[in-house]
This record gives structure tokens, sequence and C-alpha cells, in this order.
């Protein structure tokens, strides 16, 4: 079958005939109806040195935001109907820590000691013609259109969990809510925060096709530029807000958000920018604001995400490609000239 490979840090994937994989114990075959482009996945390729981190080391078959249909099942496999449609939860521990067993995988106690940190990120993943994944993993789409609902498993698993946590600074009149980066998840979260809570949701990009989406899903917008902050601040009534997102997390981005910050708010950092710091001093912080960081989210947390795709509360906005097309998905992604989300279609739109 073919595949888009991992082959090397600082190297361009390749796109290669590998064997068709068969299911072990407790592990599902499912013939990928959509698999994600992650701007984790160009970190993966296109920055991370040899030795930064070795479950990342090639080769393997790239992809950990996928959606497919049970094609077969691995000894002792139950629950998982042939022919249905599913969405895969990415991350993979041990199974058996208490992280683990909470569904919490991304904070697995004995991370270290696994070789892989899921699938796709050292495992093989969704960007081929099928891909293997615990039954554990697997929510049910129903009849949701899997194609679409791809992104989900991180594009919108990963702003839903940042904005669970900070639920509590929203509950309340007159509260607002910054998104810092209009990408993949940042017009998801937008989305998901129009969903959960009556903020007013300010969105800020330097592109203005993506404060236009934004705009779109309800969102105030302010561009990126010298007076940014005072645009958001004059929004808030001074205050600032009482809880941002950074989907971006280089050093000026994370700088933009606790200069937003309102005093006792919430600043989570969930993207994974470059290598760039930001200083923290306490004269220029806003007194008790918490300054967080998350990774992904729990698998009970994407069973709640399915809900509100199925509710229409959430909508990834997609672009398709061909598994053919699939590496030039990834040079305009590295480009910069994805708009939301591209999602590989290894068998075609149905």
């Amino acid at each position: 079958m073919k595949a888009v490979r991992h082959v090397g840090y600082k190297t361009f994937p390749e796109l290669k005939d590998i064997e068709k994989p068969t299911p072990g114990p407790g592990e599902v075959l499912l013939k990928v109806a959509g698999a994600g482009a992650c701007h984790s996945d160009v970190a993966v390729f296109n920055e991370f040195e040899e030795g930064l981190n070795p479950k990342m080391d090639p080769e393997f078959t790239l992809g950990h935001e996928n959606s497919g249909w049970a094609e077969e099942l691995g000894e002792g496999v139950k629950g998982i109907e042939i022919g249905a449609a599913y969405l895969v939860y990415g991350p993979v521990g041990c199974g058996v820590c208490r992280a683990c067993t909470r569904g919490q995988d991304t904070y697995c106690e004995n991370a270290a000691d696994m070789p892989y940190s899921g699938v796709g990120l050292g495992l093989d993943g969704g960007m081929a013609e099928y891909v293997i994944a615990p039954a554990r993993n697997l929510i049910p789409l129903g009849d949701a259109d899997p194609i679409n609902a791809a992104p989900l498993s991180d594009a919108g698993l990963t702003p839903y969990h940042a904005i669970k946590l900070a639920l509590p600074h929203l509950n309340g009149g007159g509260k607002t809510a910054l998104v810092i980066g209009l990408g993949g998840l940042g017009l998801v979260g937008v989305q998901i925060l129009k969903a959960l809570t009556g903020a007013t949701v300010i969105a800020t990009d330097m592109k203005p096709e993506a404060m236009a989406a934004a705009e779109e899903l309800g969102a105030v917008t302010v561009p990126g530029g010298e007076d940014q902050v005072a645009k958001i601040r004059e929004i808030t009534g001074g205050k600032g807000a009482d809880a941002v997102f950074d989907f971006v997390g280089v050093g000026a981005t994370v700088k933009t958000a606790m200069q937003s910050a309102a005093v006792q708010g919430r600043v989570t950092i969930v993207g994974i920018g470059d290598l760039s710091t930001y200083d923290w001093a306490f004269m220029t912080t806003p007194y008790e604001a918490e300054l967080v960081n998350t990774y992904w989210g729990t698998v009970e947390e994407l069973h709640e995400v399915v809900d509100m795709y199925k509710a229409g509360q959430i909508k990834p906005q997609v672009t398709t490609y061909s598994l053919d097309d699939a590496l030039e998905a990834y040079q305009a992604l590295v480009d910069g000239k994805i708009a939301g989300r591209a999602v590989i279609v290894p068998h075609g739109e149905k």
C-alpha cells in the first residue's frame, strides 16, 4: 500500500509502497477515510534535530489525525463494527499507569520508557491506505462524515482540552476570551468557545483571510501589529482577557498573551512553536495570572468533541488532497498556504 513516510530529520517525507499491516491482539485495521496534515508533522521532519526525541526517529508513516472504517479485528477485540466509521485517539501510552487508566495517555507516567508517542508519532500513522489502532482508541462516528471529522482528533481535541480546563475563568457575565493564531486549531477553538461559553471571543492573526474566517464564526478580530495589545485591551474595557489561548506558542505570541491577560486571568499555551523564549518579570505580569501549557487531551474528551461535531457545534475548515498529492499538501503547509486543515483522502470522497 502507499504511505507517506518520515524518512529523516531535516528531510522532506516520501511517498512509498509498504506492506499492508495486520492487526494484533486488541488492535483494529482501519481503511483510512481521512488523515489531517498537522504543523506537528512539519516540526518532526523539518525542525527536529537527531537525538531531540528518539521516539520520532525515522522511519514511520506520518498522520496522527485519523478516521477510517473498521476493516479487520485483531484477537480479542469486541464492540467494534466492521464497516463502521471511527475517529482515532492518537496518543498511545503504557495503558496501565494512573494517567492511562483515566484515558489521559498524553501524560503517561511511563512515557520515558515507551518507544513512541502515538499513532503517527513513532507508530505508523494514517497518512496511508490503512492504519492500525488500539480498539480502546476508537470513537464511533455513526453517520457523521469521517473525512471532515479526521482533524478533530487533534485540531478539535487539543483546543477543547485547553478550553475546558479554563472554563472557570469564563463563567459569568462580561467575560472575554482571546484566541491567538487562527490556523486549524485556532478556528476550531473559536467555535468551541462560542458553543461552551457566553464570553466575547477576540481573535488575532497576521492573515486577513484567517481573521475573516474567525469573524464568520462570531469572533471580534484584531490584526497583529504594534498596537495589537492596546486594541485587545480596549475591547475588554481595559482590564484584559479573562482567558487567553495561544495557538502559536513562540516567544512573541506568549508575550502578547501575557500583556493581554486580565488580573487573575489564565493564559494557556497550546501551540508548540519554535524554541524562542518569553521573559517573565514580576512587575510586568498581571497579578495572579496563570501561565500554563497543555498537550492534546483525554480519550473521554474526544468522545465529547465528536458529540459537538455531530450536533453541528464545530466544523473544521478542511481542504482535501488525494494520497498521491499528500506531499503537495505538506509543502503547502510548510509554505504557510493552508487555511484550516489539509486532509489526505486515500480512497476518494464518498
